[in-house]
């Protein structure tokens, strides 16, 4: 008999020391909020994940506002970009019967995309939040490259991800199927 879907909401990185600086950073923060909210009035788990590197119990380490974490709702720390290496994301999943990701936080280039290609690999379902995934303008080889086009990027590079079996969406946060 297959499990029913269970859909868990992934909020990664969005603390305080991560988001200044990140392309439309408060509308981001506010989307990653409402779509927060929705998950729990559906009674959909969030679970929140922490880059420790930012630094372990100070102001930066913490959620940026609006943003809170809800008594009982999950927290995985991490110290790298993938957050399922060395972590207790995967157990966490399992205890919470999850199939389906739905996939909102910063860095698009790193830890939010790194993070959606394993899950990918680890046989998740995944939705990538289009519109609540964030990250910094950088330069490569001297070519400047704006946060903007880097959520662009991702967004393109997820919308034709494949796999076997699997399901994969690109919503707003408004139109994410909880």
């Amino acid at each position: 008999m297959v499990s029913p879907e269970r859909t868990v909401v992934l909020a990664i990185d969005l603390q305080a020391g991560v988001m200044p600086g990140c392309f439309d950073e408060k509308g981001v923060l506010g989307r990653a909020a409402a779509l927060v909210d929705r998950a729990r009035a559906a009674d959909v788990p969030v679970v929140w994940i922490h880059h420790d590197p930012v630094g372990v119990g100070t102001p930066e380490w913490e959620l940026a506002a609006p943003l809170l974490r809800a008594e009982g709702e999950r927290l995985v720390r991490k110290d790298y970009r993938d957050s399922f290496a060395d972590t207790t994301l995967r157990t966490t999943l399992d205890e919470l019967g999850a199939t389906h990701l739905v996939i909102t936080g910063a860095q698009s280039d790193f830890c939010v995309r790194t993070t959606m290609q394993r899950a990918a690999a680890e046989g998740y379902d995944v939705t990538l939040v289009s519109d609540a995934h964030t990250t910094v303008d950088t330069e490569w080889d001297g070519v400047p490259i704006s946060g903007e086009q880097i959520v662009a990027h991702t967004n393109m590079y997820f919308s034709g991800l494949r796999y076997p079996g699997q399901r994969f969406a690109l919503a707003t946060h408004d139109q994410v199927a909880l």
